[in-house]
């Protein structure tokens, strides 16, 4: 698969899975295999996520934090499938109304700068817990 951008897919004998996840976190690179990761915001990986589900790819997890305060978080790792042969229009709707409420919230307030390290602990945990829920889905 071929990402362009400032993305770098990463292989480092991890864990593997079926999945794709995107995120800018490097505490999800170092621990998954299939991962492609940028030093990009989190509207910039809703971005990516989005032009992905327009190429066939579709969500795993939802693109959106679990939380109000989760989305002034710098860090966001999503789950996408790997390519389908048509597009899902249900995951075009969610991502794109994703990148709307994550506009219209963070328009008033900006990222939470400070608390870095314990969103990129944060961020892994609810990834490892879309990963627990989506079992079946991933070798």
């Amino acid at each position: 698969m071929v990402v362009s951008g400032n993305y770098a897919k990463i292989r480092k004998g991890r864990k593997s899975m079926k999945n794709i996840i995107i995120t800018n976190n490097p505490l999800v690179a170092e621990k998954f295999e299939d991962v492609y990761w940028t030093d990009g915001s989190v509207e910039e990986i809703l971005i990516k996520i989005r032009d992905l589900v327009y190429q066939g790819y579709e969500l795993v997890s939802h693109p959106l934090a679990s939380s109000l305060r989760m989305l002034f978080s710098p860090y966001r790792s999503v789950i996408i499938s790997t390519p389908k042969q048509q597009l899902n229009f249900e995951h075009a709707q969610i991502i794109e109304n994703s990148i709307i409420k994550y506009r219209n919230h963070t328009s008033c307030r900006k990222t939470d700068d400070q608390n870095r390290d314990d969103y990129k602990r944060i961020d892994l945990l609810l990834l490892e817990a879309a990963f627990a829920e989506q079992q079946g889905m991933w070798q």
